[in-house]
């Protein structure tokens, strides 16, 4: 981050603070960027400032809720579990996007409590579910050094949910600060009986050697390939190969962002057989899913092959 005198500021502290608000720009663009203060940084600090004070209100303030996405059976369409994926409706500002919070309260800490929430909404919303679908639930790094493995146990204790229908997601770049630590969190929730998925598959460092060591249950490819994998070659061969490494280490490879029919074609050409994406449906509050789920087993009474695909 770079401030310049006299443009700037006129003193050391005046230069140091927009040092350091361009340094927080350069650090959101990625590594080895720089970038020189600009007054609109000072906006942009202040309603940074303003959203974290808002974040810390909203989980008491009950302005948080949690939508469901389902996974679905490439092959036949039906619906196999549901991913968790968290909304926040801002009394002034409406729906904030999760990139904009999200990032913000792991910056803050208050990931912990508030991915606490989801994981207990999650779990209680699917024990009330008609039928046991999985329920998967993503988890930031920060939450694993807080004895995530216990908090699990209690929630499901709690809720009445068994442990087969919880599944945990966790990225990469969530457990390559401790991989040793992170392993033992694993283990310990495969020891609960809770499923383990490696999440955005391929967008980390080393993921094979991650595999190797990681006892995961599922491994979800990273949207970005699906999304391309009709016009990059590359994106292809990636899909490809993944699919072909879970089925040398059997586990199930779930396609993340499946958003167009050709996509799906694809993935049904090279043997995938778990999907998720705008395809088969869009995130829904928990009222809609419910209704999905009277409907599917309405439809199954009436000998109709169950299969649904929502838009």
């Amino acid at each position: 981050g770079v401030s310049l005198f006299p443009e700037h500021g006129a003193s050391y502290d005046v230069l140091r603070q927009n040092a350091d608000l361009a340094m927080y720009r350069a650090k959101s663009l990625g590594q080895g960027k720089i970038c020189t203060y600009e007054t609109a940084m000072d906006e942009t600090s202040r309603r940074r400032a303003e959203l974290a004070i808002d974040l810390k209100r909203a989980l008491v303030r009950n302005e948080f809720e949690l939508h469901y996405q389902v996974q679905n059976d490439t092959q036949s369409g039906d619906i196999i579990g549901f991913e968790a994926l968290l909304r926040w409706n801002h009394p002034r500002k409406g729906r904030v996007p999760p990139n904009d919070f999200i990032p913000l309260a792991e910056q803050t800490g208050l990931i912990v409590d508030i991915g606490d929430w989801v994981l207990r909404t999650a779990c209680a919303t699917a024990a009330s579910w008609s039928r046991p679908f999985k329920v998967a639930v993503n988890v930031a790094p920060m939450q694993l050094n807080y004895d995530l493995a216990k908090r699990v146990a209690e929630v499901l204790r709690e809720t009445g949910l068994a442990p087969e229908r919880l599944e945990i997601e966790l990225t990469e770049t969530g457990i390559i600060a401790d991989r040793q630590h992170a392993l033992q969190v694993v283990l310990a929730l495969k020891a609960l009986g809770v499923t383990v998925a490696m999440d955005d598959f391929g967008t980390g460092y080393s993921s094979l050697s991650t595999l190797q060591v990681f006892p995961f249950d599922k491994i979800k490819v990273d949207k970005s390939f699906i999304q391309s994998v009709e016009t990059s070659v590359h994106a292809a061969a990636i899909v490809k190969a993944t699919l072909l490494l879970g089925r040398s280490l059997n586990i199930p490879v779930l396609a993340e962002g499946v958003e167009t029919e050709a996509e799906l074609r694809c993935l049904r050409a090279e043997g995938c057989h778990e999907g998720q994406g705008y395809l088969f449906s869009r995130p829904r509050p928990n009222v809609d899913i419910v209704g999905l789920l009277q409907a599917q087993r309405d439809a199954a009474d009436g000998s109709s092959s169950g299969n649904v695909m929502v838009a």
